[in-house]
């Protein structure tokens, strides 16, 4: 923890004082409620916060761009708290206790435009009935976890697919070791994905894309998502407090960044998957080939249903996922000729 305070400190001296001189501080309110599972970075010690509640805190004063409260009880969300914050951030997991009421003030101020919405890595872990106005939980998200390859002591590459400012921190690819999942649940025309896994760079391959980070609008609200901060490497990253802070302000509407769906470059990176996962060597070539758009976003849907097919276990039977991966590679193949 000390390490990830100095490591802040750095990254935001310069723009603390700017950023507190332009602007009052965004309020913030941080959910870390495990209902069930239990994450490391939200397991509070005998005496004291968790590393991710001391973590959100510190990245809120050195940078002097928002003020963070903790609280690992979703029943003190409710629609008079919300009244005082600005920002929700979750890290959670499991069936929460968020009232009906509560959770219909929580849509009500996103489509305002009054709140935005930060779900950081096990959010997306997260679900419980609710058929109240607005959108359920994992409609809103965007995508509910549907089991994690890449565990927490694998390399992974995440690259960006466009030059999005949430995901700048990162630049256009970096390699991290973290806990990846997969989803569910997601449709690519409600999101942006700014960041997935790149494949050329990740030794565990699937044939279908699997996103890291995305921005959405909910109403007038903003949103952001992202896998990321399974470790604690990841929060004693400087990288990782700039993508929080950046975020914090854009769902704040402090931040330009575009949140405009990209299901074209989404699909793209699906064909990039399967060619990768193929062995293909000429990958780009092929996409810069893929000109039927009404082609390549049908042909993107199907590459993204693998995931329901691909064998759980390397000892698995793979004839179903076989039937429906071969004749897809060699229809892709055809359709990108080199």
């Amino acid at each position: 923890m000390r390490l990830l305070l100095a490591l802040v400190a750095i990254v935001f001296s310069l723009a603390a004082g700017a950023a507190g001189a332009a602007e009052a501080p965004i309020r913030v309110l941080y959910l870390d409620q495990s209902v069930g599972w239990r994450h490391r970075p939200v397991t509070r010690p005998a005496e004291g916060l968790a590393p991710s509640e001391a973590a959100i805190i510190a990245i809120g004063k050195a940078s002097g761009a928002f003020e963070a409260q903790v609280t690992q009880d979703a029943r003190e969300i409710t629609p008079e708290r919300l009244k005082d914050v600005d920002v929700l951030v979750f890290y959670t997991t499991g069936a929460l206790p968020i009232s009906a009421q509560a959770w219909a003030a929580v849509q009500q101020r996103l489509a305002a435009g009054k709140l935005g919405f930060v779900g950081l890595h096990s959010a997306a872990d997260t679900a419980w009935d609710y058929a109240g106005p607005g959108l359920d939980y994992t409609t809103m998200l965007n995508g509910q976890f549907a089991g994690h390859p890449w565990t927490e002591d694998q390399k992974v590459r995440v690259r960006a697919l466009d030059n999005h400012p949430l995901a700048a921190p990162w630049s256009r690819s970096v390699d991290l070791v973290e806990e990846i999942y997969q989803y569910k649940r997601f449709d690519p025309a409600a999101v942006r994905v700014i960041q997935s896994l790149d494949f050329s760079g990740t030794p565990l391959k699937r044939p279908y894309a699997v996103p890291v980070s995305w921005v959405r609008s909910v109403g007038s609200g903003r949103l952001f998502f992202t896998n990321l901060g399974h470790n604690e490497a990841t929060w004693a990253d400087p990288r990782f407090a700039d993508q929080i802070v950046r975020a914090v302000r854009w769902t704040a509407w402090k931040a330009r960044g575009d949140d405009t769906p990209n299901p074209r470059e989404q699909a793209l990176d699906q064909l990039r998957a399967l060619l990768t996962y193929a062995g293909e060597t000429d990958v780009e070539a092929r996409l810069a080939r893929a000109k039927d758009q009404t082609w390549l976003l049908a042909v993107a849907g199907r590459i993204a249903a693998l995931r329901g097919a691909y064998p759980g276990k390397p000892e698995a039977d793979r004839t179903r996922f076989e039937a429906a991966y071969q004749p897809l590679l060699a229809e892709v193949r055809a359709k990108t000729p080199r």
